[in-house]
């Protein structure tokens, strides 16, 4: 399921127009995303939490030349899927 078709989707089921969806979607998509800038988590119950996971620094190679190379520390976004959701998938 591609943007669009969520938006047609979640508009059927509420009975929101599709501008009235889009315009909810791009907001929720928006507050996460800032709160995930900011270091926090977004947890919604039953359904899982978007988090910002921190990776070590750590020694790589690089596949062309086999050369070692030192990967810098990151922060990446993750998300860890709640009950309901592996239940309801399962």
């Amino acid at each position: 399921m591609n943007k669009s078709e969520l938006i047609d989707a979640v508009s059927a089921k509420s009975g929101l127009t599709k501008a009235d969806t889009d315009r909810a979607f791009k907001a929720f998509v928006e507050v996460i995303t800032e709160s995930m800038a900011k270091g926090d988590s977004v947890a919604l119950v039953g359904f899982g939490t978007f988090l910002v996971r921190e990776r070590q620094a750590r020694a790589g190679r690089n596949p062309r030349t086999n050369e070692a190379i030192q990967i810098d520390a990151a922060k990446i976004p993750a998300f860890k899927a709640g009950k309901a959701l592996k239940d309801a998938v399962q």
